[in-house]
């Protein structure tokens, strides 16, 4: 697809290129003249399909990486850096400064986020404020976690103040698909427990980072958020084999996290926090509302391309109710509009990688080749820069999209007879993330979801898999997650409990008192935050 410049609304044309010429280390935007890396976007501006050169970011090496190493570690000084010993009010504001410079960013990072990685311009403005929304309710979350704490405890003599302390420096690395939100669930978490941080953002959205360098640099003390740019390989395995790492925070593929924890000479001092990988399944039963159960599958499957780790990736369906489905599912498929992100109804969107057509051809003819036909009247339709959704049935489990995680625009359908069929597959797959399950009788339902509960750590209920509401636990089993993410559990994930005991008696005593009385301590403190 492409658009003349003219047609491109003003506000969504790209006028000037980005050029990051700096990276963040010790407070400081450092200025770099080596190598960079120019960015494009698979998105044409020009009659002519070419892609669109958006900016450039540096190129780092090994030298700048354990710069940056360097200057998390100093700023955590080995539990006794400015940050990591701060009243925890007086993080919260760091916080709240940043969140509110972040929030005049808002155009800048919606129009990076349309061209970077083709998100619709509804999903990208929603990314945003998702964000600031999440930013916002950790603070909430951790003013709760914090008046919890503030109190002593006895038991067997013994007074105890307990509180959650930080881990130390955290290397964190987020995804494509949500570069702003999924990176910053790590990273605003991390930060705001009194974690140091060093910060490399994804290969593909990259470039909106850019207009939020100055708010991290302004917001925080020096060193406690350290931003670097490159290739992950060369950047993550350094920091990685000096072990000076506490906590390897990604969202992205298992075997990156695999190959990075190899990396680490002490793994055992290693804390995971980990989104991964998932084949997330949809389960129609024969009682299924079948119209319910189209749109949601449509939007469980295909909304921003498939390109979610929450998406449905397989839809088994009971042989009883197949061809209706498959029928109402196809010709749905196809009234589904592909468009420019800017574009009004814009529900299909170019794809940021230019490799995953040719991908998602070779999953159609793997496909093909083996028995199933594409049965929706565009699917697998090439352009430029996208494929068109390929709805495939019958499904087995010898084609490669059965085995493999597609993250692009292609449905496989499974029949299945009976129930043990879909059980046995989820039980056998390398992934336990989310399950959506499509029926009402609750005879059937209620033992299906005693077992999908021990498969899998959601069950959606007649509608499709998603993250949010961010307050409720966001984890999986076997690849697919390691901790948790919500507001609430990421708290805990990034750090630790950790308290002072102190014996009653009257020596002791005074001194807590003392203690409570001077304020002269960050750590013991039973002042209630508002």
């Amino acid at each position: 697809m492409s658009h003349t410049k003219h047609k491109i609304p003003s506000e969504f044309q790209i006028k000037s290129k980005v050029s990051q010429s700096t990276y963040l280390v010790s407070g400081l935007l450092k200025p770099w003249s080596g190598r960079t890396t120019k960015i494009f976007s698979t998105i044409s501006s020009t009659p002519k399909y070419a892609p669109t050169e958006l900016g450039s970011v540096p190129d780092l090496g090994e030298e700048q990486a354990l710069e940056a190493l360097s200057s998390a570690c100093d700023a955590f000084d080995k539990g006794q850096g400015k940050w990591p010993t701060m009243k925890v009010i007086e993080r919260i504001n760091c916080m709240v400064k940043f969140v509110e410079q972040m929030k005049t960013k808002r155009e800048e990072v919606v129009k990076l986020l349309m061209w970077e990685i083709g998100k619709n311009l509804a999903d990208s403005q929603k990314e945003f404020d998702r964000t600031v929304d999440y930013i916002n309710d950790t603070i909430e979350a951790y003013k709760q976690l914090d008046r919890n704490s503030a109190k002593f405890e006895k038991q067997g003599g013994i007074y105890a103040h307990i509180r959650r302390g930080p881990l130390g420096v955290v290397l964190c690395l987020g995804p494509y698909n949500y570069p702003l939100n999924e990176t910053f669930t790590l990273l605003i978490p991390a930060l705001i427990m009194g974690n140091t941080v060093i910060f490399k953002p994804a290969k593909l959205g990259v470039l909106l980072i850019s207009p939020l360098m100055q708010c991290f640099q302004n917001s925080f003390p020096k060193g406690v958020v350290n931003v670097i740019f490159g290739r992950g390989r060369t950047l993550a395995t350094p920091i990685m084999k000096s072990g000076r790492i506490d906590v390897l925070a990604l969202i992205g593929n298992s075997k990156s996290a695999n190959a990075l924890q190899d990396n680490h000479p002490r793994k055992n001092r290693l804390r995971l926090v980990l989104g991964l990988e998932a084949k997330n399944p949809a389960i129609i039963l024969p009682d299924a509302d079948l119209d319910l159960t189209v749109d949601e599958c449509i939007s469980g499957s295909l909304s921003f391309n498939g390109q979610r780790c929450t998406a449905l990736k397989v839809i088994y369906v009971h042989e009883s109710v197949a061809q209706q489905f498959n029928e109402k599912f196809a010709a749905k498929v196809d009234t589904l509009n592909f468009a420019n992100p800017w574009d009004k109804n814009a529900q299909l969107t170019p794809l940021p990688e230019p490799s995953k057509p040719t991908y998602i051809q070779e999953l159609i003819d793997d496909s093909l080749k083996k028995g199933a036909k594409i049965i929706n009247a565009k699917g697998g339709e090439l352009s430029d820069n996208f494929i068109f959704p390929a709805v495939m049935y019958p499904v087995n489990e010898n084609m490669r999209v059965f085995q493999e995680e597609q993250f692009g625009p292609i449905v496989p359908i499974v029949p299945f007879k009976y129930i043990e069929e879909p059980l046995h597959d989820m039980a056998e797959s390398n992934y336990g993330q989310q399950v959506s399950v499509f029926g009402k009788d609750i005879s059937t339902l209620a033992p299906l979801i005693d077992t999908l509960v021990n498969l899998v750590c959601r069950v959606n209920l007649n509608s499709s898999c998603q993250r949010g509401p961010d307050v409720y636990p966001f984890t999986g089993r076997k690849d697919s997650a390691f901790s948790t993410l919500s507001v609430h559990d990421a708290l805990r994930s990034f750090s630790i409990r950790t308290f002072v005991a102190s014996k009653d008696n009257d020596f002791n005593n005074k001194i807590l008192n003392d203690l409570m009385t001077t304020k002269a301590s960050n750590f013991i403190s039973t002042d209630y935050i508002l």
